[in-house]
């Protein structure tokens, strides 16, 4: 017997258990596997599938019930005005990350038209560089990672969308790049806790480790991350972290240690700490 497009979409009611609008889920995997939006899905909801879409639907329906984050599923994911690539190699990119983003771009106002150097540390699919490259063709981005196949995903995206002002570098966080150079460096580094039990949520599992996790209580990269932007970062430069909910008050400390000033903390759109600044005035 045939299978409705409308039957189709009924059928990833087997996703409650992982999502939490397994019927928006059912019709984004629907969509990809026949490459139709989902206004036309809703329009045609009487068509029936071939057999070998039915087949491929309900192989995207078993992975996703697996917990396998749908963006890896579809090979994309939407960030702040564009859409994103992603795969294995990188993060899936989250709404608190637009965040970081928007606070960057707050702190850059009124200086479009001015030639800055910019630096993402950890830029994996690319997505706070390409944000910041696309506000003004005068600013150059550094993204910078340790995972060459983080850097390909991104070098993909720039390219998709057609960014040019933006170089890539292999490399661990500041490591390899030049002294007082930087106008702005931005990150969203490790900082889940080893063994948070987290981890074992939300498909975090199919996301790269390496990217999630970090010692010291989860601040080890954080750490290094403001002790090693201090060489590389202009004069009254900004220096912005995405970190965990409950990390704020350590990496207030941090940075403080690190010698940066009017530290600033932003929330994220669930109303938790999110983001932390620090202005680096120079070595007194």
């Amino acid at each position: 017997m045939a299978l409705s497009i409308a039957a189709a979409v009924n059928e990833a009611r087997v996703l409650e258990p992982v999502s939490d609008n397994w019927r928006l889920e059912g019709e984004l995997l629907l969509g990809h596997v026949l490459d139709k939006r989902r206004e036309w899905l809703i329009s045609h909801s009487d068509e029936s599938l071939s057999p070998a879409d039915a087949e491929y639907y309900r192989q995207l329906l078993t992975r996703r019930q697996q917990a396998e984050p749908i963006a890896y599923i579809l090979g994309h994911r939407e960030f702040w005005d564009f859409d994103l690539t992603v795969n294995e190699a990188v993060l899936v990119p989250r709404p608190e990350t637009e965040v970081l983003v928007r606070e960057a771009l707050q702190l850059l106002q009124g200086r479009e038209g001015q030639p800055l150097q910019l630096a993402d540390l950890g830029t994996g699919s690319g997505a706070i560089a390409i944000a910041l490259a696309r506000q003004s063709r005068h600013w150059q981005v550094t993204a910078v990672d340790e995972s060459e196949a983080a850097l390909a995903v991104a070098r993909g995206n720039a390219d998709k969308l057609a960014v040019s002002n933006i170089g890539f570098q292999l490399s661990n966080w500041c490591a390899g790049l030049p002294a007082s150079h930087f106008d702005m460096i931005v990150s969203n580094p490790p900082y889940v806790v080893p063994g948070d039990p987290h981890l074992d949520e939300d498909g975090l599992n199919f996301e790269p480790q390496g990217a999630l996790v970090a010692e010291e209580n989860g601040l080890a990269d954080l750490r290094c991350i403001a002790e090693q932007a201090r060489r590389c970062l202009k004069n009254d430069s900004w220096l912005l972290l995405e970190h965990g909910f409950d990390q704020e008050q350590a990496v207030a400390e941090l940075l403080t240690a690190a010698g940066y000033r009017d530290l600033r903390n932003v929330r994220d759109y669930s109303g938790q700490p999110r983001v932390s600044m620090g202005r680096w005035v120079g070595q007194e």
